[in-house]
């Protein structure tokens, strides 16, 4: 088995996402992804391990470069918050690396299925800006989302049959795919995943976050509706706190998705998510006494 990642990888595979880690000897993983990366070490190997928790974190722990999640499943303001407190505050951010998929090939969330275009774009924004590690399946970009009746799965599955996609089929979500890969580019605090603090939003349906790099030179604001058939708006707090400004401060801030710029004034502020235009907003804070670019 070591020796067919090893062919693969000499012919310039460098990525290996594994099935079901969790039903093969743990044992065998530690002494063979070190083998392979003794030779390669830019290998990446993916644990597709959707099991519970302490095995999940056991693979990670003897090799695995990034692991499966369960963000996949958490949609509720709460659950998200708690989800991630876990992951980013716990003993695990030392060593579990989580990639946040919004779908696969096997799983098509009940989300997406419900929430057309605007949950799609819902789901992308959380998982490109929560984890410096994100993916989407084939047809995600066109919000295709048609299930087998009753279940998590896509009735027209790339696994049983080829695919023609239409990727300029009308009401695809390329740009935000475009738009949301260049903010991540970037900005160097959506690299990190650990960096990650919620801001008070008071309202169950809009997710409130913030990254900052360890400088804090690069900050930025992310705001969610989680509520992908509704307006929503919130009053929610700006982190003029991490450069040590006053709660009625005034700071400069970059608006990412619509490339302006604009004034916050005070620690409260107001925004208002409508799914039907785009259910999420990004700003980037300008440090007070840093060049305006």
């Amino acid at each position: 088995m070591r020796d067919v990642v090893l062919f693969w990888a000499k012919k310039g595979v460098r990525i290996f996402r594994v099935d079901n880690p969790h039903t093969k000897p743990v044992p065998f993983w530690e002494w063979m992804i070190q083998e392979v990366q003794d030779v390669y070490p830019d290998c990446v190997f993916l644990a597709e391990a959707f099991t519970r928790p302490k095995m999940m974190k056991r693979l990670a722990k003897v090799g695995f470069t990034q692991s499966y999640s369960y963000f996949t499943w958490r949609e509720t303001k709460h659950d998200l918050i708690e989800y991630l407190t876990e992951l980013t505050t716990e003993e695990c951010r030392e060593y579990m690396r989580p990639n946040f998929f919004a779908n696969t090939p096997d799983i098509n969330p009940v989300y997406l299925q419900e929430n057309g275009r605007a949950g799609h774009q819902v789901r992308l924004a959380l998982a490109a800006t929560l984890s410096p590690l994100y993916g989407l399946y084939n047809g995600y970009e066109i919000c295709e989302a048609t299930p087998m009746p009753g279940k998590e799965e896509y009735l027209n599955s790339e696994k049983y049959e080829l695919r023609a996609w239409d990727f300029d089929a009308p009401d695809n979500i390329k740009d935000d795919i475009r738009l949301i890969n260049r903010i991540r580019r970037d900005n160097p605090a959506l690299w990190q995943f650990t960096d990650l603090t919620f801001l008070n939003a008071w309202n169950d349906n809009i997710l409130c976050f913030y990254k900052c790099s360890a400088a804090k030179d690069n900050l930025v604001v992310v705001a969610v509706n989680l509520d992908a058939k509704e307006p929503q708006g919130a009053s929610f707090e700006i982190p003029l706190w991490e450069f040590g400004l006053p709660d009625d401060a005034a700071i400069e801030a970059v608006d990412l998705v619509h490339d302006s710029r604009q004034t916050f004034n005070g620690k409260t502020q107001s925004l208002w998510l409508d799914p039907a235009d785009r259910p999420y907003a990004i700003w980037r804070l300008i440090p007070p006494g840093s060049a305006r670019n």
